[in-house]
């Protein structure tokens, strides 16, 4: 981690290659990756399937049974537009049968994927079966009430709905989230985390309006990227100020000065609280939330800042993949060009100067 009063950060070659990182890592490698990503998604993703589903309560434990009955114009989503119940679990060999209700008018039973689908009927008592041999997760909907929220699932054999991974994070953002609350409970100008992953560096003011004064830090929580670099800009309001994480990871000196400036590198994941020591009791409190990684979203914009500027901490596999990507795409291998050049001739990279 770095920190400082009013410096610089300088970029260097490790910040080039995590920018690389989606076109480095080519061949094998990334068809495993690609495979073990899509089986994960494929398995964890019924929270979201089912967002608008009243009547999804869970997964039903349905194994160990060789025939399973689901209702179809069961209640949910505002009248008979449900699936009864909404996700199952069953053994791979197992027949699903689903049985109509004759209320809510016609329905259908459609997979996702389109690996069964039965005729669209309003009749009481008309039933419609699959057997499903494989393990995996099966989606399915009636088509004219979809947006209803009529949808099912059925989840075969040792699928999960949710993996182990998600729900530690998903527990994990919980209880930050509760952490957060508790610490700024007296903090006027908190009401909600910022969202600022994806961003390299990110500017918080020290000594905007709140709790009574000048006494603010703005925003007060944020939500960062690891290796993003948070930049505390001092307005010159509300007398001397500081930044004092409560576990003494960083500290920046106490001043007035408008302009003044101390920034800090997050690299880890984590839930960092602070405040500006003479106006803690005043509610002059602060949050880093520092998550995993992603995709960037809307906000993603240049890779984040490394000081160490050792290729060789990549490894032969990241060295050889850079080369594979830079060899189809001329600009690539453009870069990769400079990057060897600076491991010989020492080309200088540009500073990065603090606000």
């Amino acid at each position: 981690m770095t920190t400082n009063d009013s410096t610089s950060t300088a970029i260097g070659r490790r910040s080039v290659l995590r920018l690389l990182g989606g076109a480095a890592v080519s061949g094998s490698a990334l068809g495993t990756v690609a495979e073990t990503t899509t089986a994960q998604t494929s398995e964890t993703a019924l929270d979201t399937w089912f967002e608008n589903t009243s009547n999804y309560d869970g997964v039903v434990d349905q194994t160990g049974t060789s025939t399973v009955t689901v209702t179809v114009g069961a209640d949910g989503n505002g009248g008979a537009y449900g699936f009864g119940p909404a996700a199952i679990r069953v053994d791979p060999g197992t027949t699903v049968v689903w049985k109509w209700t004759g209320d809510g008018g016609a329905h259908d039973v459609t997979a996702e994927d389109g690996s069964f689908a039965s005729e669209l009927v309003g009749d009481a008592g008309h039933t419609f079966e699959h057997t499903f041999d494989a393990e995996g997760v099966y989606k399915y909907v009636c088509s004219p009430h979809v947006s209803l929220g009529m949808k099912g699932a059925v989840v075969v054999g040792g699928s999960v709905t949710q993996s182990s991974t998600e729900t530690a994070e998903s527990e994990t953002e919980s209880s930050q989230g509760k952490a957060i609350d508790t610490w700024l409970e007296n903090t006027s100008n908190y009401d909600t985390v910022t969202d600022q992953t994806g961003l390299q560096r990110v500017t918080i003011d020290v000594g905007s309006e709140a709790n009574g004064g000048a006494f603010g830090f703005g925003p007060a929580a944020v939500r960062v990227s690891p290796g993003t670099t948070v930049i505390w800009k001092w307005t010159g309001k509300g007398g001397s100020h500081n930044v004092v994480e409560t576990d003494g990871t960083f500290e920046s000196q106490l001043t007035s000065e408008s302009g003044h400036t101390f920034e800090h590198t997050f690299e880890e994941a984590g839930t960092y609280t602070y405040a500006c020591t003479p106006h803690e009791t005043v509610g002059m409190k602060g949050a880093v939330i520092v998550a995993e990684a992603g995709d960037g979203g809307s906000n993603a914009q240049v890779a984040e800042p490394f000081d160490d500027p050792k290729m060789e901490d990549f490894g032969g596999l990241a060295l050889a993949g850079t080369f594979g990507a830079a060899i189809a795409s001329p600009a690539l291998f453009g870069v990769f060009l400079w990057l060897k050049e600076d491991e010989t001739g020492g080309k200088t990279y540009p500073e990065t100067k603090s606000e």
